[in-house]
């Protein structure tokens, strides 16, 4: 069992606060902790969102970054099985109660307890420690530069897919090509649906469907969406600002759903007798359990599916985060410590 180490790492003191060189000084594992050596790490808009507090939750000094690709180092006593050289996969959650019903059932992403990595200590540090239940092993086959958005924007849209049992043969359409939303196209694709991509950009039509859409609406042309009225069995949204929802829910089939995983902070609003009459859903989910990342990355593997990427070193932090502002980055950031 490993003894106490201190942690290099890029931190911010304050919200909304630079990076800094920050160094965190730790203990001995615990029973059931691994130590992993951090060898890429993703950037999520949800880091930006924690460093700068955007819901009220954060805590300073903050360590971020939870699409943590590492090798493990050392493990606690009872956490024998992932061996030193093991590379694993750390992503929202570095911990769950393990004992309450929704952990015992398997859904751990549900856990009231679950403790979020950006507060524990994240991946943008040359190591990271988390609960043995939270960290997967990265199968043969899948790329490790490009893995770490799959630790959370991936698992992000593949969720919907297991949760609620997506047929391929469904008619499925993804709201919004960014870096969630271009992940489920390919997703979808790989799935056996008929995948139709909704946006706003016109050079971004021909890119989602090199990603796999096999067609494309104009999501700022009321009429061509109207043009799609009764066509989806499942409309994801992976964009985090109000639309015209009524729209969107026309659009479904009888029983169909529209499911958010983007996170739009305002009330929605809709109309609720469209709903009664087809019978439609609206919902939305979080990140996955374990097990369901480990299915993901199985499918991944598989299917050889690669996040779109564009590298900094961990150095540049500062550089790649002023990037993931300027809303330009394709499709995801991920910092690397090779």
């Amino acid at each position: 069992m490993a003894s106490g180490t201190t942690i290099n790492a890029y931190g911010v003191m304050q919200a909304g606060g630079p990076f800094k060189p920050y160094q965190v000084k730790v203990g001995d594992l615990g029973a059931t902790e691994v130590e992993l050596e951090v060898l890429y790490c993703g950037i999520c808009h949800s880091d930006l969102s924690m460093i700068e507090d955007e819901w009220g939750v954060s805590k300073y000094p903050m360590v971020a970054g939870h699409e943590v690709i590492g090798r493990v180092l050392a493990s606690g006593e009872q956490a024998g099985h992932f061996k030193p050289g093991t590379v694993v996969g750390l992503g929202w959650n570095s911990g769950y109660c393990e004992t309450c019903h929704y952990c015992r059932r398997g859904d751990q992403n549900l856990c009231a307890e679950a403790q979020f990595t950006t507060l524990t200590g994240g991946g943008f540090a040359d190591k990271a420690r988390a609960d043995m239940g939270s960290l997967v092993v990265i199968p043969e086959g899948v790329d490790l530069v490009s893995a770490g958005p799959l630790l959370c924007g991936g698992i992000t849209v593949f969720n919907p897919l297991v949760q609620f049992g997506i047929e391929p043969t469904a008619k499925v359409a993804v709201i919004g090509i960014g870096g969630l939303g271009h992940l489920a196209l390919m997703f979808l694709n790989a799935w056996g649906c008929e995948v139709t991509a909704f946006t706003s950009s016109e050079h971004k039509r021909t890119e989602a469907l090199s990603l796999g859409a096999h067609k494309t609406l104009n999501s700022r042309d009321p009429e061509e969406i109207k043009s799609a009225s009764m066509s989806f069995d499942f409309i994801i949204s992976t964009v985090n600002v109000n639309l015209d929802w009524d729209l969107y829910i026309q659009a479904l089939k009888p029983k169909g759903r529209l499911h958010f995983v983007g996170a739009v902070v305002d009330p929605i609003q809709f109309t609720l007798f469209p709903m009664i009459f087809g019978q439609r859903s609206i919902s939305a989910s979080p990140v996955g359990s374990p097990a369901t990342i480990e299915t993901m990355l199985d499918f991944v593997a598989h299917h050889q599916i690669r996040p779109q990427v564009e590298i900094y070193p961990m150095s540049q932090i500062e550089e790649a985060f002023k990037h993931l502002k300027s809303g330009n980055p394709k499709y995801r950031i991920v910092l690397s410590r090779e």
